[in-house]
């Protein structure tokens, strides 16, 4: 099978167990899930070198995680060409050398027997599964060709990109400027949109507080599971175990006894999406007893202590007891017990408050009680301390830069949630999928990169596939991917992507010592094949585009593009910033911590040609730069008054443009699904395990030994009620939200699905639990749990693992439990009001044993 020859279909499917180890450019190959297993020989594994056997030749490569969002700093150990392992690397100040298990098992993903090695373009009908093998050339020409034609005729907004954890959005926000398409698309409401608009609206300077932990004495948590999958989870871990050795306190409130509540000192299961209300009793409490700090509140907020009572009056602890169903007085005592911790006290959030309707105003009352203690920006406080800033002032864009375009589209700038892109673009790219089939937006191009919507999104198995089967919706779909994902299964064509160990990046994250850093991600190891990072992939596309893009792009590689952003780096050591960068992998700033950073004077640089109005400190341009206090010009806070704001009138304003009723402060109001639950009914929940991260660890075989199952979490009294005993199988039902996006008050049914139960009292009784993560139906042999042959051979030619030949001992066919169940296609999409984050602990649903 050689040459462009097309075979005829039926002697196609009769040879498509064909194996890439034969084939050759232009051959034909079946990747469809079901396909025969390879008869093709091939050599296995073989036993590679141990570290003691190269402890002579071996060296080590500074670079940087990403298996999950933490980004550890990681030294790779190489010995000819060959990833041995990975150790932590000491220099970075975040992690400090420590690692967990998603750092070592994602060195696996190198060499994946069934990683994806070639591109491949798509010769049957989409979602078929019949490619055809081509050279990166074409693969550039045709998409080139395609963006075009698009171009050509004025539709730059026909093309969109599409990306997951993409770390790289110097060089992807550049093409799409580039091309003058507006149409990016992420993840993050996924993931932590309204924490971060929380954090936006009442600081302003952060999205992600950074918890000063290591002088922590009292930790306040409200839904973060900070010991297995917290963003910046490792580095807040690894200084809490230090504060706890020296007598801090740990509070937990998650309707699930996670690994994190299951190590506090007191765990609380309260009713989901109340978590709002108990914040509020707490901060009703510590205004009522006084034991608030008077001079931060009068001096540093937007509300005085009158204004304050009046709001916080009908919030009383049995108010939030009612909601909640927590006893009154366990929370009017945590109240003042983490009030007489302050300011070394921290009340903090993730997925467990935010993810539902009401998350954003849940995240701020949160985060007010940090205010009304005085513990913001303090020692062992609630602090904020970023990365070196990875922008154009930091690291200089080389020119000339693209213009950003000047329109939107309301794929990724949604006007019914206009909070989404105010501070940072969030996006509601959950919503495209449902908008592409529903509306008259259409793409003809579509990019998509380290994205798994099939697997990952709600009612991603449904919505999202309908859309990329739909040639009419999806016009054409390129994928850059590692593995042959459900992703990559409905593309067109397919580029072979680099794993994080074979490319460049930029990368930080919020700094735990309160002192600005940045690391570099650099390869190891060459890219197998024609194995390729996506970023140099759109660099040649760019320049295949000609005039004007290519302009953009006068720079052979992103290696070339990242030496110029770092070349304004002063020398280390005799070395340029980049050598020092690669030699070391680190780069900390020479800088005290960063306390109290609202509370500094600005520099008379800073002040020259200012002005003030009205207390606010402006430059010439007339940005606000600062805030006058106690007759000196401070930095204050970024928000439109400089002051930690408790009253939003951002969130007012927003809110009345869309006749919203919402006065600006952090109500709460239950989610009228959750209000008007049936005795009959229950919250489904889901969470993330401390081995894995979204669809990405599936393929990694360490990782998806130890967690590769997911039974349906229900408590002891609710099972038994139900006569449903541990591993009993049950069918569970959602149904759509009552408020919101695609709101139903008639029980319409999302999905139903078969699962086993896991039986335990460590779960709300109200509340069901499923993982994520696991129930892949692509990627290849581990997330699939199916021992056997490699099928067609579709990655690394002539090569294989034992492994997965037979010892996938969860596999059914030995007795095994299996790979579990994808839970999202019983999620209904279900953005938040104004931010537009996913509500994903919202879902209403009844369960019956089969």
């Amino acid at each position: 099978m050689g040459g462009g020859d097309i075979m005829q279909r039926r002697t196609f499917i009769k040879n498509s167990a064909l194996s890439m180890a034969t084939l050759p450019l232009g051959g034909l190959i079946s990747l469809s899930p079901n396909a025969e297993a390879s008869s093709e020989k091939t050599i296995l594994q073989q036993t590679q070198k141990t570290l003691a056997d190269s402890i002579h030749t071996i060296k080590k490569v500074p670079s940087v995680c990403l298996n999950c969002s933490t980004v550890c700093g990681i030294n790779i150990l190489v010995d000819d060409n060959k990833i041995l392992g990975v150790e932590g690397n000491p220099l970075d100040p975040n992690s400090q050398g420590k690692l967990c298990a998603k750092a070592h098992g994602g060195v696996s993903a190198v060499s994946y027997p069934e990683r994806i090695v070639y591109p491949l373009k798509r010769v049957g009908k989409r979602g078929e599964g019949l490619w055809q093998r081509i050279t990166m050339e074409e693969a550039y020409d045709t998409i080139a060709k395609r963006i075009k034609k698009n171009l050509d005729a004025g539709e730059p907004e026909k093309v969109a990109l599409h990306f997951g954890r993409n770390k790289m959005g110097d060089i992807t926000n550049r093409f799409m400027n580039a091309i003058g398409s507006p149409v990016i698309l992420n993840h993050r409401g996924l993931c932590s949109s309204n924490k971060r608009a929380a954090n936006y609206t009442t600081i302003g300077d952060t999205s992600w507080e950074t918890i000063d932990a290591k002088e922590c004495k009292y930790f306040l948590n409200f839904g973060s599971n900070f010991f297995e999958t917290h963003q910046g989870g490792l580095p807040l871990l690894k200084r809490f175990v230090e504060a706890k050795n020296n007598g801090a306190k740990l509070i937990t409130f998650d309707v699930r006894l996670s690994n994190t509540a299951g190590r506090s000192d007191e765990w609380f299961a309260p009713f989901p999406s109340s978590e709002g209300a108990v914040a509020l009793a707490m901060a009703h409490v510590i205004v009522q007893k006084k034991v608030y700090d008077k001079t931060f509140i009068e001096e540093w907020t937007n509300m005085s202590l009158k204004e304050l009572d009046t709001f916080l009056k009908p919030y009383t602890a049995q108010y939030a007891a009612k909601v909640s169903g927590l006893a009154a007085k366990d929370i009017e005592r945590i109240a003042l017990e983490f009030a007489s911790a302050a300011p070394a006290c921290a009340a903090f959030t993730n997925r467990g408050s935010q993810a539902h309707q009401n998350g954003l105003n849940n995240d701020r009352a949160v985060i007010m009680l940090n205010a009304l203690v005085g513990s913001i920006g303090q020692k062992g406080g609630y602090a904020y301390g970023g990365s070196k800033n990875k922008g154009h002032k930091s690291f200089p864009l080389p020119k000339p830069i693209p213009p950003k375009p000047k329109f939107t589209t309301d794929l990724e700038d949604p006007r019914l949630y206009p909070l989404a892109n105010k501070w940072q673009k969030m996006r509601v790219s959950h919503l495209a999928f449902d908008k592409l089939i529903n509306t008259k937006q259409k793409l003809d191009v579509y990019l998509s990169y380290t994205i798994s919507a099939p697997q990952t999104w709600p009612e991603g198995p449904t919505v999202a596939v309908e859309a990329l089967k739909d040639e009419n919706v999806i016009g054409f779909h390129a994928c850059s991917d590692v593995v042959y994902s459900e992703m990559a299964h409905y593309a067109d064509l397919i580029l072979p992507d680099a794993t994080y160990f074979e490319r460049y990046t930029i990368e930080g994250r919020n700094a735990y010592e309160l002192i600005p850093y940045f690391a570099l991600r650099q390869p190891a190891v060459q890219s197998p094949y024609d194995c390729e990072n996506f970023a140099d992939t759109l660099i040649k596309i760019a320049k295949r585009l000609g005039s004007p893009v290519a302009k953009y792009f006068e720079f052979d590689s992103y290696e070339a593009f990242i030496k110029l952003r770092l070349s304004t780096l002063p020398k280390r050591e005799g070395l340029s910033g980049f050598e020092y960068m690669k030699k070391y992998g680190v780069w900390v700033e020479d800088k005290k911590k960063n306390y109290n950073s609202y509370n500094m004077a600005l520099s008379p640089k800073k002040l020259q040609n200012s002005f003030v109005k009205e207390g606010i400190v402006y430059n010439k341009k007339g940005k606000a730069i600062g805030i006058m206090h106690n007759g000196v010009a401070k930095k204050g806070f970024k928000t439109p008054s400089k002051k930690f704001e408790i009253y939003s009138s951002t969130i007012e304003s927003t809110a009345k443009s869309l006749q919203i009723e919402d006065d600006g402060l952090p109500h709460f109001e239950m989610p009228q699904s959750l209000k008007e639950i049936l005795d009959n009914e229950l919250v489904l929940t889901t969470f993330k395990w401390n081995v894995h991260t979204q669809a990405r660890t599936g393929p990694q075989k360490y990782l998806s030994e130890i967690i590769h199952d997911n039974p349906i979490w229900i408590n002891t009294q609710t099972a038994k009620k139900l006569n449903i005993k541990n591993g009993d199988m049950i069918e569970i039902t959602s149904y759509r939200p009552k408020s919101g996006f695609r709101a139903s008050s008639q029980n319409e049914v999302v999905a139903s699905m078969e699962i086993k139960a896991f039986v335990t009292q460590g779960i709300h009784p109200q509340v069901l639990a499923i993982s994520n993560s696991v129930g892949m139906g692509f990627g290849g042999r581990i997330p699939k749990a199916k021992n056997g042959s490699k099928r067609n051979n579709l990655s690394f030619p002539s090569y294989e693992d034992l492994d997965l030949r037979g010892n996938i001992w969860w596999d059914t066919s030995q007795g095994g439990t299996g790979n579990g169940v994808n839970p999202n296609s019983l999620i209904p999409i279900n953005p938040a009001p104004l931010v537009g984050m996913q509500a994903w602990n919202d879902t209403i649903c009844t369960i019956r044993k089969i």
